[in-house]
């Protein structure tokens, strides 16, 4: 008989890592409040979140915010009065390390492991099974789990205790925020200057200003693909605001957190909220007077 996991947690990632675990030959019984994304994903559907533990050696997450892992852990449906000793919970959400650690204090009382286990790659790494894992808690927890983590992960790092694989992505996902938003102002800045897109793109990649943004996501955006399906505008805000407030609890000045929570902000405002983060450059665009960094049949429409 094969090996069982649970996953709660269905969207836009958690989807396509049910998906690898899937055609990997793990059984899932998967769980989200959206009808059908279970099936979808080819999962067994669960009828809560407490009813994908029976039989899984691990349970995995993907939840939006910290407020929502709360209530999925420790809520009255919850995991807590289903996971039984020895069970392991990994939270691929991106979530307050100090919400991940108080989570897992309560869970330690009950010899439940929780692993909070950051993702990067979005979901072209999502599909392709290459994301990054960083992980916090429990060397051993995470050794009897890699089983679940292969085939959606190239590479998993133990980032340290529990909340270090949180704190870690917030690093990340601030810098992903920062190097996004200056340069889809960059890039709308080099359209209204009249200059050739992808000859800036290939200038910079060759130069100091080179980041993931204009190695991996700009050479689409000219063409019109914004990569659909990864982190919204509006859930990377949250992370912003998340890395904000766990550095000053460090006490560490967050100097450069205006740019990208005034950008993504527009981006809201202007109604690409719930679209993928890179639209932010077309928020700007819409700011400096309706620029695309593409024609509208490039962009399919």
């Amino acid at each position: 008989m094969g090996r069982q996991a649970g996953f709660v947690g269905l969207g836009n990632m958690g989807g396509r890592m049910t998906r690898r675990l899937v055609q990997a030959g793990i059984t899932v019984l998967g769980y989200d409040l959206r009808p059908g994304l279970a099936a979808a994903a080819g999962a067994s559907p669960a009828d809560s979140p407490a009813a994908v533990c029976p039989g899984s050696e691990c349970v995995l997450l993907s939840l939006p915010d910290s407020r929502v892992v709360e209530s999925v852990v420790l809520g009255r449906s919850g995991l807590i009065g289903a996971a039984s000793p020895g069970q392991v919970i990994i939270d691929l959400s991106t979530a307050a390390p100090e919400s991940t650690r108080r989570i897992h204090d309560v869970l330690s009382e009950r010899g439940v492991e929780y692993l909070d286990a950051g993702i990067s790659g979005g979901a072209a790494a999502a599909e392709k099974g290459t994301l990054t894992i960083m992980v916090g808690g429990s060397a051993t927890a995470l050794e009897r789990c890699r089983w679940v983590l292969e085939p959606i992960a190239s590479k998993v790092a133990l980032m340290g205790d529990s909340g270090a694989g949180h704190a870690t992505k917030l690093l990340n996902n601030f810098l992903n925020a920062v190097s996004l938003a200056a340069t889809s102002e960059v890039m709308v800045a080099a359209r209204k200057a009249g200059l050739d897109l992808a000859q800036v793109l290939d200038v910079i990649n060759a130069s100091s200003g080179v980041n993931f943004a204009t190695l991996s996501r700009f050479p689409h955006i000219i063409q019109g693909d914004y990569l659909e399906g990864g982190l919204t505008s509006g859930l990377m805000t949250k992370d912003v605001v998340l890395y904000v407030d766990h550095v000053r609890s460090l006490g560490v000045p967050c100097l450069n957190a205006a740019g990208p929570l005034a950008s993504f902000g527009a981006a809201i405002n202007l109604g690409y909220g719930e679209q993928i983060s890179n639209r932010v450059v077309d928020a700007i665009g819409d700011l400096a007077g309706g620029v695309r960094l593409h024609d509208d049949d490039a962009a399919g429409g």
